[in-house]
C-alpha cells in the first residue's frame, strides 16, 4: 500500500486512472492557517468571523479540479447536468448524491475518498495565502458572473492557485462534508463542524454568482438534499 503521506511538498501531483479517466490530485501538507476574514476584508458577511487559527494535523490530497461529467459518469451511469460536456464540472448533484460517489470510487481507486472538510476546503483555496483571493486577480482565476456568459466553463482552463488547484474561484460551487455550523472563539485543531444541523456547507461560489461570493473566505449552506445547476464538489483523498 502506498504511503500517501509521507515526503510530500505542496503541489504535488499524483495521477489515478479509474475507468479510463485520469483524475489528478495535488498535495496539501500539514499546517495552520486563519480562517475566516479579518473585519477589514470588503465585502465579508458575519458568518465568516471569528478569524481564527487553525491547525491541521495531517496532509491529504485534493482532486486538482472539480468533479467533471466524465467522471461522474464513469462511476454512477449517468449525467444529472443541465449544461452538458465530459470537461465541464458536473452539477444538480446533491450532498446525499456525493456520499454515494465518494464511496463507490473509494472502492475503484485504492484511496480512501470524501468530500473535504471546510476547513481543508478553505486551507487548500488559500494555498498559503491570507489575501480575499487565492492571487492577484479573480479575473485570472475564476469564472463569476460577470466573465461566466451566464454558464458553467471546462475544467482546469483559468490560472491554478500556488498549490496547483484550479476552480476554486467560480464555475460551480463545492459540497463541504461539514454541516453548517458557527465557527468557533478560538484556535482548533483538525475541526470537522458541528456534530448536528439543518444544513451542509458548500464553498468556492459559481459562474452565477459576483465577486464578493468568490472570495476564499466566503461561505453558504443548503439542504444535502439540494440539487441546482451551480453546485458541484471536488475530492479530498487520503490512505486507506
Amino acid at each position: 500500500m502506498a504511503d500517501y503521506g509521507a515526503n510530500h511538498k505542496a503541489g504535488e501531483r499524483m495521477v489515478k486512472t479509474v475507468d479510463g479517466v485520469e483524475y489528478a490530485f495535488r498535495w496539501c501538507p500539514a499546517g495552520k492557517f486563519l480562517m475566516g476574514s479579518p473585519k477589514s476584508e470588503e465585502g465579508r458577511y458575519n458568518d465568516e468571523d471569528p478569524w481564527h487559527e487553525v491547525t491541521l494535523t495531517k496532509g491529504f490530497w485534493m482532486l486538482e479540479t472539480q468533479v467533471t461529467q466524465a467522471m461522474w459518469q464513469r462511476v454512477m451511469g449517468e449525467n444529472p447536468s443541465r449544461f452538458r460536456g465530459d470537461d465541464l464540472p458536473v452539477e444538480c448533484v446533491s450532498w446525499n448524491d456525493c456520499q454515494g460517489f465518494c464511496c463507490r470510487l473509494s472502492d475503484k481507486i485504492g484511496m480512501q475518498i470524501s468530500l473535504p472538510t471546510e476547513a481543508q476546503w478553505e486551507y487548500a483555496c488559500r494555498a498559503g495565502t491570507a489575501t480575499p483571493y487565492a492571487g492577484n486577480s479573480l479575473e485570472e482565476m475564476g469564472w463569476y458572473v460577470e466573465n461566466s456568459n451566464g454558464e458553467t466553463h471546462s475544467v482546469g482552463q483559468k490560472k491554478a492557485n500556488a498549490w496547483g488547484l484550479y476552480d476554486m474561484h467560480g464555475n460551480v460551487w463545492e459540497w463541504c462534508q461539514d454541516w453548517f455550523g458557527n465557527y468557533p472563539s478560538g484556535s482548533v485543531t483538525d475541526p470537522t463542524g458541528p456534530k448536528s444541523g439543518r444544513y451542509r456547507v458548500y464553498r468556492g461560489s459559481s459562474w452565477c454568482n459576483d465577486a464578493q461570493d468568490c472570495r476564499s473566505a466566503s461561505r453558504y449552506r443548503y439542504t444535502a438534499n439540494l440539487r441546482e445547476y451551480y453546485v458541484g464538489f471536488r475530492l479530498a483523498g487520503s490512505d486507506k
